[in-house]
């Protein structure tokens, strides 16, 4: 009768603790925990907003700001939800990098929500409400498919392909960077343009390596790959 060795058994533990809830909650906090603070950070202006208006002097500009913040608010609570409930990874993809790029290009965009907001008229809020609106109402509806398979690190949990992701394998990453550039927009400077296209180059790294680990695990992936865009149907 042999005897597992004590090292083996510890890995065979590890390892099953991996694909428990409770390890994937606390993989995920420090995410939580950035999307919290950067949530707060918007709530607290956006009720300084409101405490100190005069509200007989309220003109559009102002009510297209006060939209422009509860729908980024809304986005990243829904955001920190999913990441709540998700289900555990059944698969993920090996080596520093994907996890460097992962984490990267989330505080990128998150950090954006800390530069000071810039006076940038009212045609270029109508843009950037307009850009928030559109990009945050299709990432909700990718998420809502997605549901508990979202994932932010290169992972896979369940092969989605209905929906937005029958024609786009990454419509969630399409509408969080046209719901990011509008909100870029309302913080327009070099460092913000900056922010927003180091986040999309990181994404872009994201959707490779999330790609490499789907076609590990589902068989019928490549099938799916060859007849859906990347981003963009016809272009990308």
């Amino acid at each position: 009768m042999s005897i597992t060795p004590p090292i083996e058994n510890t890995v065979s533990l590890w390892r099953n603790f991996q694909a428990t809830k409770l390890y994937d909650a606390l993989a995920a906090a420090p995410v939580i925990l950035v999307f919290g603070s950067s949530g707060a950070h918007l709530a607290r202006e956006l009720w300084s907003d409101l405490i100190l208006a005069d509200i007989s002097a309220l003109d559009l500009q102002f009510a297209i700001s006060l939209v422009r913040q509860s729908v980024a608010l809304t986005l990243i609570v829904l955001l920190m939800t999913f990441l709540i409930i998700r289900n555990p990874a059944k698969a993920k993809a090996k080596g520093l990098m994907p996890r460097i790029a992962a984490i990267a290009g989330t505080y990128f965009a998150v950090a954006i929500a800390w530069l000071p907001r810039q006076e940038i008229g009212l045609e270029l809020s109508l843009v950037s409400l307009t850009l928030m609106l559109a990009g945050a109402g299709f990432s909700v509806y990718s998420i809502l498919h997605l549901g508990r398979s979202f994932s932010l690190m290169a992972e896979a949990r369940r092969l989605v392909t209905d929906g937005p992701y029958a024609l786009i394998r990454h419509p969630l990453y399409l509408g969080e960077a046209v719901s990011l550039f509008g909100f870029t927009l309302q913080f327009f400077s070099p460092l913000a343009l900056l922010i927003f296209a180091v986040q999309i180059g990181f994404q872009l790294v994201r959707m490779k390596n999330e790609e490499g680990v789907l076609e590990g695990l589902f068989p019928e992936y490549g099938s799916y790959k060859s007849r859906t865009a990347r981003l963009i149907p016809g272009l990308y």
